[in-house]
């Protein structure tokens, strides 16, 4: 991605981008060249390549496309270009969009079931549970117009056997959901191979909700729709 020298706003969205994207690997939320990262700019936004592995990830790889899809700097976006620019479309305050290939979102969108107020920390996503939206093929127009459904509401979903997605105010936010449903998913996938998980009820969860607009981190990220 070469940009301007003055840019340094851009440049350092593009350094936080790959060093993100190393971050899930490190995590073990995706290998080789899976999942993908998006960053909102002046212009569009800035998103990871297609195809380009982890190792040799750097941030002249990155895309910059225009709110449209089309290239400003750099070419062969990640093939769910689409789903990110229809989130920052439906969504006009996420700043971020952070999509996953994680062990064990994968293995519950397989199932193709939501996540459900197991944990009072479902709340995270915004919501009473995390949505599962329906099956379509990566890269699709459906698929993201199907994420974009899940979404209403909430800031993370499963994408039925495929994944998960999640988008904030900032990468920090978006990056943060990840790592948290991620761990959300495992303890659900955990507690259902010991028997019959108890869920919290819609009253419950209103109250977590209520209660997460003022609790500490989560404070400031609770104003995505």
């Amino acid at each position: 991605m070469r940009t301007k020298g003055k840019d340094k706003e851009k440049l350092e969205k593009a350094d936080a981008i790959v060093q993100a994207y190393k971050r899930l690997y490190k995590l073990k939320l995706n290998r080789g060249a899976s999942g993908n990262i998006s960053v909102k700019t002046k212009n569009g936004f800035l998103i990871t390549p297609s195809g380009v592995s982890t190792e040799r990830l750097n941030k002249e790889y990155l895309v910059e496309l225009d709110n449209l899809g089309t290239p400003i700097v750099g070419s062969n976006p990640s093939s769910e270009w689409c789903l990110h620019a229809e989130i920052y479309k439906s969504k006009r305050e996420v700043g971020a969009v952070v999509h996953t290939h994680s062990n064990f979102a994968c293995a519950l969108s397989s199932l193709q079931e939501d996540l459900p107020p197991f944990s009072y920390m479902v709340a995270v996503a915004g919501g009473k549970d995390v949505r599962c939206c329906d099956y379509a093929i990566f890269g699709s127009r459906e698929l993201a117009n199907k994420v974009v459904e899940a979404l209403k509401g909430r800031k993370a979903c499963l994408m039925a056997n495929h994944g998960l997605v999640c988008c904030g105010e900032d990468l920090t936010e978006a990056m943060y959901l990840a790592v948290e449903l991620e761990a959300l998913c495992e303890q659900y996938m955990i507690a259902r191979s010991i028997g019959e998980v108890k869920v919290l009820s819609d009253t419950e969860m209103k109250m977590v909700l209520e209660k997460f607009e003022n609790y500490g981190h989560i404070k400031r990220k609770s104003k995505v729709k």
